[in-house]
């Protein structure tokens, strides 16, 4: 029975001997043993030899003619590339320092003289082993990088199509927003938007997604969604907020979420309504008197609870123009230098300290970090958003699909909303909606809603809820007033708000009467809008809006009721 060890698969194997009496013992023993042959006398001829034919194995005699083995062996290393023909040094050294250098020269192992058949044998299964396993190695790593690229490939396409729609706001032509977004990853786990509500005011969200590439962009392009969608429409934040939680809870494995801080900038009311959940404090910039009022995350992130436990409570922060506020995300404040020392609130304060020129703040912290010359361990979001004097705000621009011809022109409709409609319903946007079906009315969009907006806001807060607006005299009357407003209206068991809506046509073109009653005690509305206007003060603003910004407006019973016109031209 053959002793020789079985042939795992059939060779071409180069055999470089200068002696023609070992090369015709090695040949015998390796066609013995099933492999097929290639001979060679010298190292160069070996070096042909190889590059010809490409054998997968190569015995070699380390001193030769010509060229001796050691000099082969390398250049035949050379030509493989990164294929593994392993070598096979044929020695009669036997000194550690000769047998070293076979090894240095590029060979895989040595086989001395004189030959056994059997170590001969083994020795040739062993290197065909390793030649076999390099292989693999190497086609899992070709497997592995086509992969790759094919990921990258479809994150540069989810980028693509994310872009368009993460972009399809105000964020690039808005004149009060500055940002910087510096990805770890090609597709950003943090998510910047910016959209403009029909009144004007401007809604802002920076989230912080776990994850990067293609599982942040999973949860971010429905949260874009609903975002446009709901500042479009006119949905406040609270409103917002329950749906994209709702969204992300519904969609999101449970081991992802979105830390996010979205906000509501108002021009007309100078106010910012602020919801955090999950992100480093944001601020409040006061230019006059260089205070920052730090925005507090208070609540969990999207995502994370159930409709049930969510909590949409903001916080509303009075604004003068020229103020500003800055968001950021945690790869801010997680960068790290080359000792590991993070860049941190604490540098992030510093910098605040030393600026003296507000316009340059943003500036100031981009060349902090670039000072701090640290190591990005995750994506780097900032943005600040200044609150412009009015004339500089530019309006929305909707886009409608159908052409106006089907515009209703004579008809007429009453709600009621009563107590716990009232706590959880915000009827602007349905009602925005339903007006807009007239094609005259929808060049005063904007208007429309700032005035529906206001004299709502009025029936319901001064109205139902009973809240004092001379509160609003400060900045810590301001957040009373809110907090009261809040309080009241999670205890409210009764009281409405009466929507009359009736749209007549006219010789010209229609005309819109809005009248919204609530179940209040009133006011003194004379005495109101005879109040000075200033331009700073933090209350009393609202009423004087609505009569600037409707055809007509007039109040009754004790102010209890107001009512308010829109009249439009038809077109040619």
């Amino acid at each position: 029975m053959s002793t020789l060890a079985p042939v795992i698969e059939t060779l071409t194997v180069l055999i470089a001997e200068d002696s023609a009496a070992d090369r015709l013992l090695l040949s015998t023993i390796v066609r013995h043993q099933g492999h097929a042959v290639l001979t060679a006398s010298n190292g160069e001829e070996a070096l042909h030899v190889f590059a010809r034919e490409r054998p997968q194995l190569v015995l070699m005699d380390a001193l030769m003619p010509v060229m001796d083995g050691f000099e082969a062996a390398r250049q035949i290393k050379q030509l493989a590339g990164e294929a593994l023909v392993p070598i096979i040094f044929l020695t009669s050294l036997s000194e550690s320092e000769a047998l070293a250098r076979c090894l240095d020269a590029g060979g895989d192992d040595f086989l001395p003289k004189p030959y056994n058949q059997v170590i001969l044998a083994a020795k040739i299964n062993a290197m065909d082993r390793l030649r076999r396993l390099q292989a693999t190695v190497l086609h899992q790593r070709d497997l592995i990088a086509r992969h790759h690229d094919y990921l990258l490939h479809e994150q540069r396409v989810a980028k693509a199509v994310f872009d368009k729609v993460a972009h399809s706001g105000c964020l690039n032509a808005a004149p009060n927003i500055r940002y910087l977004q510096s990805p770890y990853a090609l597709f950003n786990g943090d998510l910047l938007l910016a959209a403009y509500t029909p009144s004007g005011d401007m809604h802002v969200l920076l989230g912080d997604f776990t994850g990067h590439g293609l599982p942040a962009a999973v949860g971010a392009m429905p949260l874009a969604e609903v975002f446009y969608s709901m500042t479009g429409k006119g949905y406040g934040l609270a409103q917002t907020l329950r749906e994209m939680n709702a969204r992300l809870k519904r969609i999101l494995p449970v081991d992802m979420f979105c830390c996010a801080t979205l906000l509501c900038l108002s021009t007309e009311r100078r106010v910012v309504e602020v919801w955090s959940g999950g992100m480093p404090d944001g601020y409040v910039h006061e230019v006059a008197t260089g205070r920052r009022t730090p925005l507090v995350s208070r609540h969990l992130p999207l995502g994370v609870l159930s409709a049930g436990a969510f909590d949409d409570r903001t916080e509303v922060w009075p604004m003068a123009v020229g103020d500003r506020i800055f968001l950021l995300s945690d790869g801010v404040l997680d960068t790290a230098d080359a000792n590991e020392q993070l860049f941190g609130a604490e540098r992030l304060q510093q910098v605040f300290a030393a600026n003296r020129q507000p316009d340059r703040l943003f500036e100031e912290i981009e060349q902090a970090l670039a000072g701090f010359r640290g190591q990005v361990r995750d994506d780097i979001s900032m943005v600040e958003i200044s609150l412009l004097p009015d004339q500089l705000v530019r309006s929305p621009t909707v886009v409608y699909s159908d052409s106006g011809q089907a515009s209703p022109l004579d008809w007429s409709v009453s709600f009621e909303f009563r107590a716990e409609t009232l706590k959880h319903y915000n009827p602007l946007p349905y009602l925005l909606q339903l007006l807009l079906e007239i094609h005259g009315l929808r060049g005063q969009s904007g208007a429309l809603y700032s005035v529906m907006a206001e004299v709502y806001s009025n029936a319901l807060e001064h109205g139902v809820l009973g809240l004092d607006s001379s509160l609003k005299r400060d900045a810590r009357g301001f957040a009373d007033y809110y907090r009261q407003r809040n309080e009241r209206l999670a205890q409210l068991s009764r009281g409405y708000v009466r929507v009359h809506i009736q749209v007549l046509p006219t010789d010209v073109g229609g005309c819109l009467t809005l009248r919204v009653e609530d179940s209040g005690a009133g006011f003194d509305v004379e005495k109101v809008l005879a109040q000075p206007q200033e331009v700073d003060r933090l209350s009393g603003r609202g009423l004087n809006l609505v009569r600037q910004l409707s055809s007509n407006v007039h109040w009754s019973d004790g102010g209890r009721s107001v009512c308010v016109e829109f009249c439009w031209e038809a077109l040619a």
